[in-house]
């Protein structure tokens, strides 16, 4: 009995997820098609032009987002940011500094501050 391997594929929404760029933003033969695991990797190790413009210039997905400004995906909901950001509209944010994105901040500072007390704590007890 031989066994054979099959080829493992993924939905372009899942494929996207992975390379953190907007689906939207891909082009047509992207979103249309299944992604291999090979394929995967193969855009992942030699980005073509399409994948290094949307990861340099955007729209970017929300948690690339969120993760660019300092702030959650929370905070970007509660901030009012809904749709995906290009690296320019990301820029002027942090620019501009708003009330909000300042408030999110300092939130996510104290959520790091936070998990660093508890894992130092962790460690300590297992010591």
């Amino acid at each position: 009995m031989t066994s054979h391997q099959s080829t493992q594929t993924m939905k372009p929404a899942t494929a996207a997820k992975k390379l953190g760029v907007y689906l939207e933003a891909t082009p047509a033969e992207f979103q249309e098609g299944v992604v291999s695991r090979t394929e995967l990797n193969a855009l992942q190790a030699d980005p073509p032009q399409w994948l290094q413009d949307l990861r340099r210039n955007g729209p970017h997905p929300r948690p690339v987002v969120a993760a660019k400004l300092g702030i959650s995906i929370s905070g970007l909901a509660r901030g009012g940011v809904t749709e995906p950001l290009t690296t320019e509209q990301i820029d002027a944010l942090k620019k501009d500094s708003p009330e909000w994105l300042q408030k999110e901040r300092a939130t996510q500072a104290e959520v790091r501050k936070e998990a660093a007390r508890i894992k130092e704590k962790n460690a300590a007890r297992g010591e």
